[in-house]
């Protein structure tokens, strides 16, 4: 069951809430922010390309006198759908800039250039790496195609200020939930928002894409990136999804917690006996039983298992078995 979606609601101190819905999917809706300002509201991520979600945002918003043609810039946290798939409608409807990190940026551009059958094959053969059974390979995954996001006109760093005339709005670099996630803090309001990094019940999801990509450890990034937004004095936290809560830095450091837990459970599965990066996916618990899981769902658990994998290597615990196709993994 998914849960009840909230209404639009005004934050105070020139801050409103929308609710942009996700269709057929489990978080359910995106918690679309827009912060005053005298050009015109700059909203924080946009929500997902769907006429909805556009009636939600629309509308949302029109609750508190503001139209989508006042909107003056979107701020999106990272280039996930559901984040930044109405950011390109908002600037055709408005003339608002869009921005976001440099590293999302160059991925969105990417995603431009090599188009869905490029992106399809690049998919195929990362699983075949990987060990996957050819059933996961040839059948559907039960996702749709999603177009990519609008690419950028501004893009940011970590510590910049975002153009929030009268305000104080600073882009906070936290990598891991994708290269260039970034929080935001409104410096003169004592907030955080904090988009997918720190959600108060759940944890994000953390991938490795390709699977055996080299030179990058997204789980190191993401544990670095929590430790650094625990050390921030902030009031209120207005994530992307669920709620707002008080309590940063202790929810960062559960959720530090929870993926220490989760390494252990992966280096359990290691041994000296070579393991694909596949079964032992197959091996993790997870929230619904691996054989009951689509395949969509099995590539995104992999993608996980690859990042903890990899954050092992990194800590010297687990190393590659040779380069053969598919590549397999032993405890060093």
């Amino acid at each position: 069951m998914q849960p009840e979606q909230p209404e639009p609601e005004d934050l105070g101190g020139g801050l409103w809430s929308v609710p942009v819905p996700i269709p057929d999917n489990p978080l359910a809706y995106t918690l679309v922010y827009a912060v005053e300002s005298p050009r015109g509201p700059v909203l924080i991520d946009a929500g997902w390309q769907h006429e909805d979600a556009w009636a939600a945002l629309r509308d949302g918003l029109g609750t508190f006198g503001i139209e989508v043609a006042d909107v003056h810039g979107v701020v999106v946290t990272h280039f996930h759908p559901d984040h930044s798939g109405l950011a390109g409608r908002v600037r055709d409807e408005s003339g608002a800039w869009i921005a976001m990190h440099h590293a999302d940026a160059e991925i969105v551009q990417r995603f431009h250039d090599v188009g869905q059958s490029g992106r399809r094959a690049f998919e195929l053969t990362a699983l075949r790496r990987a060990g996957a059974a050819e059933s996961d390979l040839t059948g559907s995954s039960r996702q749709t195609p999603v177009a990519p996001p609008a690419i950028p006109d501004r893009e940011l760093s970590d510590g910049d200020l975002v153009d929030l005339p009268g305000r104080r709005l600073r882009a906070i670099w936290t990598p891991g939930h994708s290269p260039g996630h970034i929080c935001l803090h409104l410096e003169d309001g004592d907030r955080i928002f904090t988009g997918d990094h720190v959600l108060p019940r759940i944890t994000p999801h953390i991938g490795l894409y390709p699977y055996d990509t080299p030179d990058v450890d997204p789980l190191s990034d993401f544990l670095g990136s929590l430790d650094k937004v625990s050390a921030m004095t902030v009031g209120e936290v207005l994530p992307a999804h669920q709620f707002r809560f008080n309590g940063l830095s202790g929810r960062a450091q559960e959720i530090i917690r929870h993926h220490e837990e989760r390494l252990g459970e992966v280096t359990a599965l290691l041994s000296s006996t070579p393991i694909t990066l596949w079964d032992l996916t197959a091996g993790l618990t997870w929230r619904h039983p691996w054989a009951e899981m689509h395949q969509g769902a099995r590539r995104m658990a992999a993608a996980e298992a690859a990042a903890h994998i990899r954050t092992l290597e990194t800590r010297g615990v687990a190393r590659r078995d040779g380069t053969d196709d598919p590549i397999r993994y032993v405890l060093r």
